[in-house]
């Protein structure tokens, strides 16, 4: 472990003895990285940006750049990521904007293939997967566990709920509740992310559950406000389908349907 020779490191920068830096990285001022992170080489972090314990975060990556956001006016915004992340080669993740919190977030165990871009203010849960290309614009929140394909991608304010999977090129520019499937340009439901489910330890009762909350959410012919009713009547006794309530009643773009 050890700082390479070539890198760049700013005097101020708050970097624990157990970190590694990779040849010719650059870590400016502003930037404090936690222990057992390991940085390979050309990954450019600015500040303010906080990199929490244990991350891996590889060649060519771009941290806490400035926004790209035209509004954006030099505002003292900031990075902030979590614990035991992989950032795969070239991804770029953006601080965020004062006409925001003034904070993008990435929480603990995500892993961010190559290419990924995760623009201003995004509020990214924990256990994420991001494939290949797969880009969020300004303002998006993500649940836990959710899963975009390759190149995939949300609408500026989306909301992408909890265990969600996003397929392959697909789109939203609405929200989509937790637990849902989506697939196509633009993005459509298709059934909820069962496999998913199942690896996380949900049972054949939750899950069945769960995929009846969708029926009635999607092919019941109920309006939305009578479909989260019934949802919310159902979640009292049916505690799994909690996520999936709250992300629609949160939802201020309303969902996908």
């Amino acid at each position: 472990m050890g700082i390479h020779d070539t890198a760049i490191i700013d005097p101020s920068a708050g970097i624990d003895a157990d970190v590694e830096i990779g040849p010719y990285s650059i870590v400016g001022p502003q930037v404090e990285i936690g222990a057992g992170t390991r940085i390979g080489p050309h990954v450019v972090i600015r500040g303010p940006t906080r990199i929490g314990r244990d991350n891996r975060i590889f060649q060519f990556a771009s941290l806490g750049d400035d926004p790209q956001d035209k509004k954006y006016a030099g505002e003292d915004t900031r990075l902030e990521i979590g614990d035991r992340n992989t950032i795969r080669e070239y991804c770029s993740i953006n601080r965020g904007t004062a006409q925001d919190v003034g904070v993008t977030r990435i929480g603990d165990d995500n892993w961010l293939m190559a290419y990924v871009h995760i623009a201003h203010d995004c509020q990214v849960g924990s256990n994420v997967i991001m494939a290949n290309n797969a880009t969020l614009a300004g303002h998006v929140r993500v649940g836990d566990w959710a899963i975009f394909a390759g190149f995939s991608g949300a609408h500026q304010f989306c909301r992408v709920g909890a265990h969600c999977f996003l397929g392959m090129y697909a789109g939203v520019s609405k929200d989509v509740p937790a637990y849902v499937m989506v697939m196509g340009q633009p993005g459509e439901p298709r059934g909820i992310n069962a496999e998913g489910l199942k690896r996380r330890g949900f049972t054949k009762e939750q899950i069945r559950n769960i995929r009846e909350a969708y029926r009635i959410l999607y092919r019941s012919g109920q309006k939305l406000a009578e479909a989260l009713e019934t949802l919310s009547t159902l979640a009292a006794e049916q505690p799994e389908l909690l996520p999936m309530v709250e992300s629609i009643r949160s939802s201020e773009r309303s969902i996908i349907r």
